[in-house]
């Protein structure tokens, strides 16, 4: 039913072969790999990672990916690339738009049938604002995914953590609100979402309900936590910068109902990919903490995934 993976950005230190032998060795049916330009300069956490160099694709590189995914009984679940398509530098924006659709051609090439990414933000205008921005812009992106038969699933993230993302965060797929508008300009049932339930927590609103309202549009799932801690939150409220009153956790270790998640996404049989993404700092120590966070979510979540 389900396909158990995690996000190849936490081995960002290994390569897409090793990646793939570990994927297979620990009992996982997918991951979702990253291709960030290979030589980009991102800093961000879990950011600039690229296990496939989408520039460089060529028939043996494919070739040679296709034969270890098959030796190790793994499928790729989704080509992961999550800049800022909205950047208001437009050399930047136009950059970032241009490497997604690379990255959706490499996908077709590969036969992986979802790109996953953020639509962007510009952190200082209205949503609004950034709603036309998008109007104006993410119809190429989607024309490209409708020529090449790929999904796109856009990550619920407001990229909204650090002092430099206020105050609008990065990304505007923030609520189901938005969702909407998204959905209306661009109606194409290959343009959906890669919910991530965590990003409900920090943000008040319900994880599960959106499993049922966007049943059409579950394109790819990631299963991260968040723990909210009330007593900060009493103190600094919900103007504060987020990481003052939440934190990122393993799945099962924070507030993400995760019986009624599972519930839902049977409920609306839902059959793609659930992808753990691993952002808890509590696991960053060295490589044998990293690595625990991988088995130990996928100990938490064989309770729901067979």
């Amino acid at each position: 039913m389900l396909k158990l993976g995690f996000v190849s950005a936490i081995l960002a230190d290994f390569g897409l072969e090793h990646v793939i032998q570990f994927a297979g060795n620990h009992g996982f049916s997918c991951i979702e790999v990253m291709c960030w330009p290979a030589d980009n300069s991102d800093s961000r956490r879990y950011a600039g990672v690229s296990h496939i160099d989408v520039h460089n694709l060529t028939d043996r590189k494919v070739a040679e990916i296709k034969y270890n995914l098959k030796q190790a009984n793994i499928s790729i679940s989704a080509l992961g690339y999550y800049p800022n398509p909205l950047d208001p530098d437009p050399n930047r924006s136009e950059f970032f738009l241009e490497h997604i659709k690379q990255v959706i051609r490499a996908a077709a090439k590969l036969g992986i049938p979802v790109v996953t990414t953020f639509i962007g933000r510009d952190q200082f205008k209205s949503i609004k604002e950034n709603l036309a921005r998008f109007a104006d812009t993410w119809p190429a992106v989607i024309k490209v995914a409708e020529e090449c038969n790929i999904k796109i699933g856009i990550e619920n993230c407001p990229m909204f953590f650090t002092e430099d993302e206020w105050p609008g965060g990065k990304n505007l797929a923030i609520s189901p609100a938005v969702w909407d508008r998204m959905f209306e300009i661009i109606p194409s049932p290959l343009f959906g979402l890669n919910y991530d339930p965590s990003h409900m927590i920090w943000q008040m609103m319900d994880e599960i309900k959106p499993i049922y309202a966007y049943k059409d549009r579950l394109h790819h799932i990631h299963l991260k936590d968040a723990k909210l801690y009330r007593e900060k939150l009493d103190r600094v409220g919900i103007m504060a910068n987020p990481l003052e009153y939440h934190s990122p956790k393993l799945p099962g270790l924070g507030d993400v109902n995760w019986r009624g998640f599972f519930a839902a996404l049977t409920d609306v049989r839902y059959r793609g990919p659930v992808v753990i993404e691993v952002e808890d700092k509590a696991y960053e120590g060295n490589v044998t903490d990293v690595t625990t966070a991988i088995l130990t979510s996928r100990n938490y979540l064989k309770q729901f995934v067979l």
